[in-house]
């Protein structure tokens, strides 16, 4: 790369170290960024740098929040008395677009991965449970990921809420609307059969 200026290979390394950009890639987003006028380059730059030093957690929830906390957690119109837990705030923004949902939540940032070296004391479980100990809470929807991580996150947290008089659910599971059973595989069909419902 001795040919390409030093800015235009230092930008290419920054975009390679971007998660699912590999470096044909980095190379196709400094062109395009070497292309468009200067001004839409440097609102680029802007947005990432107004992120870096603007967001933050929400102090209740730990969604992404540029206060202290989060517009959903300050709005009265939701219902106090459900709380939903995600991993991560990617997963609360694919829960909001579905619209159907109007309780709060409870980000985990993360979940527990022995294997990785993640343990509950890194993620904000003990800030969950301090939430449900303050007593406005009837129901908590578990939301982690249908993974083995996932799964495992859920039922340790279902343990530490046990002595807590709250319902703890989870999502449904199963068969999507056109699906063939023939193609489902064995845990699917699992947890439809577990999750069914009156007919």
């Amino acid at each position: 790369m001795s040919q390409i200026s030093q800015s235009v290979t230092r930008l290419i390394e920054e975009f390679n170290k971007l998660p699912g950009i590999g470096k044909k890639s980095a190379e196709r987003l400094t062109y395009h960024v070497l292309r468009v006028h200067k001004a839409e380059a440097l609102g680029l730059a802007d947005a990432i740098r107004a992120v870096k030093e603007n967001v933050r957690y929400c102090k209740n929830c730990f969604n992404l929040s540029e206060t202290e906390t989060c517009t959903i957690c300050e709005d009265p119109r939701r219902d106090q008395t459900q709380l939903c837990i995600v991993e991560q705030p990617r997963d609360l923004i694919a829960l909001e677009q579905a619209g159907s949902y109007r309780g709060l939540y409870h980000v985990l940032l993360g979940r527990i991965a022995p294997l990785e070296g993640i343990g509950p004391e890194q993620l904000t479980i003990d800030r969950l449970v301090e939430r449900v100990a303050e007593g406005k809470c009837a129901e908590v929807i578990m939301a982690t990921n249908p993974t083995l991580e996932g799964d495992g996150t859920a039922l340790y947290i279902s343990h530490r809420l046990a002595e807590f008089p709250v319902q703890i659910t989870r999502l449904a599971r199963g068969l999507t609307t056109g699906s063939v059973l023939e193609f489902a595989n064995k845990e699917i069909l699992a947890d439809a059969l577990a999750g069914r419902q009156k007919f």
